[in-house]
């Protein structure tokens, strides 16, 4: 298979598929295309090749035809298409390719050499150029071949596949543009049961062989015989390409692209669908219509569905039917788009309104028998005139609306004409139509019942909505969730907050993970002067694995936790505040407290449970969480919960849970939220937040009595502020207090760097007094006075420490040491 192309290999080896495969072939294709003028001389030189080699043909003596190969290692095969050629070459016409046949048999001894066979390959590649550049249809199989082709045919009709098998490939080495072998190669391997491979190979010879509308058709159902969708959607694209007006392969195709997922491109195809059918196919029309408005609805692209029953109804009218009615006044409606639903549903559900004027603003004459709505500017005139939107217009402006509703208009129809109307802020016309509707069993139309109980809430008519949502929540079929939580909103609007409350209740039972549900039912409560069952409204709704991993739940419960520490701060509770400021912080810095080796635990140690923050090894958080994916299920996290609080906001959060839990005496928890909030980049990037962090820890940790810590806090920023001297003295007190002489060192080293620094003097000083270096300290005192004589206390470390001297036992010049004592 050396001969085959690159991508032909990987295609046939089931590397790379067949789109793969068609795009590299393009791609090669073009390659060639481009090179192709600069070997236009070589092609030249190589036309003159075959009259010698038929010279050098002659001078090759035969073997016996028993033996595969000839002397050269020739195939016989081979040297039978080279005989042809050399045929083909001399003769164009029948007879005369007879008598060259003739005068073959008879130069029988005579071989061709391997120079001769590759004389002959040059030939075959540049027939096989010429065949691509011919625009006609026609066998790209070479004449000189087809007898090969034949040969395995019969060979495959005797049942020799692998000689088949061989002849074709090689076939397919001399001659890769002809799909002739590929066509023999398929049926093979389908007799062979290999289905696979015979696709394969059936798509290579259709993809030479493009014109053949229903081969490609064929393959793509043999595609979906192996359930591969997308190759039986490429087929059907090929199939287009040389038939675009054919419906059924449209159809097939946009069926196979809904069951991909792939909802624009069904509806592409379905639209090209439309625009073929013609006038007489208006059933066909109308019912493609239908099913596509319905898809575009439940994709939410209502603007595409009213389109499309537009169209339908406006060029086929008369095949509009109450279903048709019903959809598009649905879309409409759902759209907002009340007046044009009243137009379609009384131009086609033959329901008539009239409008008649009073006696005193208008006549007979301005009676309207057909389909009328109140004008704009009546309705901007009552809206003036009035100041509660259902409230009854002036003498002067007054317009009876009356409705008549033919037998046989569907209850559906008829309050989507009740909507309308209630949107129009036509209110005549509805106490007959509401009379209607309760009539009706709530058990069966209580879908009805809540589209015309919400467009009253929508328009603020809560009087008129509350029998209807009162019937079903006194349903059994639609007592549910969102009925009750209308009938909540519609009490809570009329004032009757008892009753409310319970209806919040009934949906926080119902459907217990309803946020806003909850967050309603606890304003009521408190609003109601019940704190405690305004709390119960507010507990948790997911437990910690939920929030670790689903981040929108993450995110209900932040909200939810946002109120209830408002809640729980305005009634004094502070342990349970800052509950719920270390749930909501531990949320964002899931993975800071984890590098920072702090866990949020849940203990009764003080008579209650409450949450509380403490150090752990290494190895415990190792184990309990998978640090990869617990990295990426907070950043995912992280997202949410920084698109409902922004950054400032956290911070904000981050200072009232330090400040709380150091006025509950927690300093060491301080110190750990401290030390978590310095792991999370967002924060110790801004250098004005790390600063004001450190400083956070540092009075946490000496409020905790950890000096050793606090020791840490404050070496790093007295480096930063040498010359501070509220920084030096908080540095002494921390050196005091924690009974370690690391400091030594370090400010001698810090002495090397700042010579000058006054401060470091005479802790340098005091540090060599009490390790006994009287000499050193004596040297760094006497230049702290030296730099201010008039302070009296470096007067007395001076001769504090001559005396020292003059105590030691093994001492010379005592005299004199105390004579310098007396004189300072």
């Amino acid at each position: 298979m050396s001969g085959f192309s690159p991508e032909l290999i990987d295609y046939l080896e089931g590397k790379i598929s067949f789109e793969e495969f068609e795009r590299r072939r393009e791609e090669r294709k073009s390659r060639e295309k481009d090179g192709e003028n600069a070997s236009a001389e070589e092609n030249t030189e190589d036309a003159e090749a075959p009259s010698s080699s038929r010279k050098a043909s002659g001078k090759s003596q035969s073997q016996d035809e028993t033996d595969g190969e000839t002397s050269d290692g020739v195939s016989k095969s081979v040297h039978r298409v080279f005989a042809s050629m050399l045929g083909e070459n001399e003769e164009e016409e029948e007879d005369e390719e007879e008598e060259e046949e003739e005068e073959e048999e008879e130069e029988t001894t005579e071989q061709p050499t391997a120079g001769d066979v590759f004389v002959l390959e040059m030939v075959l590649n540049r027939e096989t150029k010429k065949m691509m550049k011919e625009k006609r249809p026609r066998s790209k199989l070479p004449r000189a071949l087809r007898g090969l082709m034949g040969e395995a045919n019969i060979r495959f009709a005797r049942g020799e596949r692998e000689e088949a098998i061989l002849m074709c490939m090689e076939i397919i080495r001399q001659a890769p543009l002809a799909h002739e072998p590929f066509s023999t190669l398929a049926m093979i391997y389908e007799d062979q049961g290999d289905m696979e491979k015979s696709l394969q190979f059936e798509l290579i010879a259709a993809h030479l062989n493009p014109s053949d509308t229903e081969e490609w058709v064929r393959l793509a159902e043999m595609s979906l015989e192996q359930d591969n969708i997308k190759q039986a959607v490429f087929c059907y694209t090929k199939a287009l390409k040389y038939d675009a007006s054919n419906v059924r392969y449209l159809w097939e195709r946009s069926s196979l692209y809904e069951q991909l997922g792939e909802h624009k491109m069904a509806m592409d195809g379905y639209r090209r669908i439309l625009n073929l059918l013609s006038p007489s196919d208006g059933e066909r029309f109308m019912q493609l219509a239908r099913d596509m408005a319905k898809s575009y609805y439940e994709a939410n692209d209502v603007t595409s569905a009213i389109e499309i029953i537009e169209e339908a109804f406006t060029k086929h009218q008369s095949l509009v039917s109450m279903e048709d009615v019903n959809i598009a006044a649905e879309l409409y409606i759902s759209s907002k788009q009340y007046d044009k639903a009243l137009a379609v549903i009384t131009d086609f559900a033959g329901i008539v309104l009239e409008k008649k004027a009073s006696e005193k603003s208008a006549t007979e004459e301005k009676k309207d028998t057909g389909a009328v709505v109140e004008t704009q500017e009546n309705q901007e005139a009552e809206t003036k005139d009035q100041s509660h939107p259902v409230a009854e217009p002036s003498a002067a402006a007054v317009e009876k609306v009356s409705c008549c509703i033919p037998e046989g208009v569907p209850i559906d129809i008829t309050v989507k004409l009740m909507v309308c109307l209630v949107h129009l802020n036509i209110l005549e016309p509805l106490n007959p139509l509401l009379t209607t509707l309760v009539e009706q069993n709530p058990e069966e139309m209580g879908d009805l019942y809540l589209d015309v109980a919400e467009a009253f809430l929508d328009v603020g008519e809560y009087n008129s909505a509350l029998p209807l949502l009162s019937s079903l929540v006194c349903s059994e079929r639609y007592n549910l969730a969102v009925v009750w939580l209308r009938h909540a909103e519609c009490l809570k609007a009329l004032g009757h907050m008892e009753r409310a409350a319970e209806s919040y209740a009934k949906v926080v039972d119902l459907a217990p993970l309803h946020l806003d549900a909850r967050i309603s039912l606890s304003t009521l409560q408190q609003q109601l002067g019940r704190p405690e069952k305004a709390l119960e409204a507010l507990e948790p709704m997911y437990d910690p694995d939920t929030l670790a991993q689903d981040a929108n739940a993450a995110q209900q419960e932040l909200k939810l936790l946002l109120h209830r520490s408002t809640l729980l701060y305005s009634q004094g509770k502070m342990y349970g505040y800052i509950d719920t400021l270390l749930t909501m912080l531990a949320m964002l810095l899931k993975v800071a407290m984890s590098r920072a080796q702090v866990c949020l635990i849940s203990s009764s140690k003080s008579g209650e449970r409450h949450l509380y923050l403490i150090k752990v090894s290494r190895d415990k958080i190792s184990d309990n969480d998978d640090q990869e994916t617990a990295n990426c299920d907070a950043k995912a996290i992280f997202a949410v919960l920084t698109s409902v609080l922004t950054k400032d906001d956290w911070w904000n959060l981050l200072l009232k849970a330090i400040y709380s839990l150091c006025d509950l005496s927690r300093y060491k928890e301080a110190e750990l939220l401290v030390d978590s909030s310095l792991e999370y980049y967002s924060f110790y990037d801004d250098r004005q937040k790390r600063k004001e962090l450190e400083y956070f820890g540092l009075s946490a940790a000496i409020l905790d009595k950890n000096f050793r810590k606090a020791y840490n806090y404050i070496r790093i920023m007295v480096m930063e502020n040498v010359n501070k001297p509220q920084l030096w003295n908080i540095f002494n007190q921390v050196t005091m207090q924690s009974q370690d002489v690391r400091h030594h060192r370090f400010c001698l080293r810090l002495m090397l760097k700042n010579p000058d620094n006054h401060a470091l003097c005479v802790l340098n000083g005091h540090n060599a007094f009490v390790s006994g270096s009287f000499k050193h300290a004596l040297g760094q005192y006497v230049q702290a006075f030296r730099a201010n004589p008039d302070e009296p206390l470096y007067s007395l470390c001076i001769g504090l420490t001559f005396i020292h001297m003059a105590s030691q036992k093994y001492v010379l010049k005592r005299h004199a040491l105390l004579v310098q004592h007396g004189s300072v």
